[in-house]
């Protein structure tokens, strides 16, 4: 199951983040969101845990849970919608003249 972890420490590390989710389960891989600038995280990431009974122990253990001064969001992740990046209309409109 791939779990959505949000509100995360800035200065938390990939491992930090393996760490907290291996309480409850093996953890496939654990991967903090970054600004592809910066380099900088965007405070959430992604924990890809094989066992769904483990994956929702790990749900329920850590929403809502402190790590590092910041209250965990964790939920299961929702695959990405075709929003923003994915959508193929462009803006604009209006008429122009020449």
């Amino acid at each position: 199951m791939n779990i959505y972890a949000g509100n995360l420490s800035y200065d938390l590390s990939e491992e930090d983040l393996k760490k907290a989710f291996e309480e409850f389960g093996q953890v496939e891989s654990a991967k903090i969101i970054s600004d592809m600038y910066s380099g900088r995280s965007k405070g959430f990431g992604f924990v890809e845990m094989s066992d769904e009974t483990e994956a929702q122990s790990a749900i329920d253990g850590l929403n809502g849970k402190d790590l590092k001064g910041r209250t965990l969001n964790v939920n299961q992740a929702r695959p990405r919608s075709e929003g923003r990046r994915g959508s193929k209309q462009r803006g604009g409109g209006g008429r122009r003249s020449y």
